[in-house]
């Protein structure tokens, strides 16, 4: 198997078919876990299927897209109480080794109503084309991420993000430009700024590119999941899930 199909098989085990044996094959023993709220190890995950079974948790796959032993699924979680909420949307990456999936993280946060141009957190283009292009695309997202959210030169913002075309997926922020200058505008008049600081994972495949990053958001430690589209060399569409980074984890492996 392939590491996706390793991934999906083992999601499907644990949230489709609450197949406790099946999770049990697909998760190395010595499970790596970064949510912050579920201890590490395979056995935790494995003892957690049959609550899940009975809470009817459902989840959507919208994309998938992977890099060597790195693989990034973006879901949406219903009947989610479980996890905190309702409804949730989030980006899980795991980690594949000998076939079975040794280390996870994740960034979830609640479903909201569409953003102010109607798209919501998980629609939008899916098709993995550009193959060819993926080094270039990894390339241009590091250099966004690293030049405009860490080092704060958005003078060149141009370089990177396509003056044309930029849809935008975060619930506050609208397409474009000048979209995302006015939720800034609005995030500095009250006094919230946000600071990506460190990238700790990258996985990119054709014209997609992942992101996970720790900074901060109005002070507070924070962990940025951001998914990228690239076309003809500039950003042109963009997904994002973000979290408070707490303090206490049930684990000692943190969050990244």
């Amino acid at each position: 198997m392939t590491p996706k199909e390793v991934v999906l098989n083992a999601v499907a085990a644990i949230f489709t078919n609450f197949d406790p044996e099946a999770a049990e094959q697909l998760l190395a023993p010595g499970y790596i876990q970064h949510n912050p709220a579920v201890p590490t190890g395979a056995a935790p995950i494995v003892g957690f299927i049959p609550g899940l079974k009975e809470s009817g948790i459902e989840v959507t796959t919208h994309r998938v897209l992977a890099e060597g032993d790195l693989v990034v699924l973006h879901n949406t979680y219903t009947n989610a109480q479980a996890f905190g909420a309702e409804a949730l949307v989030g980006f899980d990456v795991f980690r594949v080794e000998d076939r079975k999936v040794v280390e996870h993280w994740d960034n979830l946060e609640a479903v909201t109503e569409p953003n102010p141009s109607g798209h919501t957190q998980t629609d939008g283009a899916v098709e993995i084309v550009d193959l060819n292009k993926t080094e270039a695309n990894k390339e241009l997202v590091v250099d966004f991420v690293n030049t405009i959210l860490r080092d704060g030169k958005g003078d060149q913002i141009t370089d990177f993000i396509s003056t044309e075309t930029y849809t935008q997926h975060n619930s506050q922020i609208a397409d474009g430009l000048d979209g995302l200058g006015a939720a800034l505008t609005a995030w500095a008049e009250q006094g919230i700024t946000m600071k990506y600081d460190e990238t700790h994972l990258v996985v990119a495949e054709g014209n997609f590119v992942f992101t996970a990053s720790e900074g901060t958001l109005a002070g507070t430690p924070t962990a940025f999941f951001d998914l990228f589209r690239v076309e003809d060399g500039k950003i042109v569409e963009h997904w994002d899930v973000i979290s408070d980074i707490p303090s206490e984890m049930a684990h000692e492996n943190g969050k990244f």
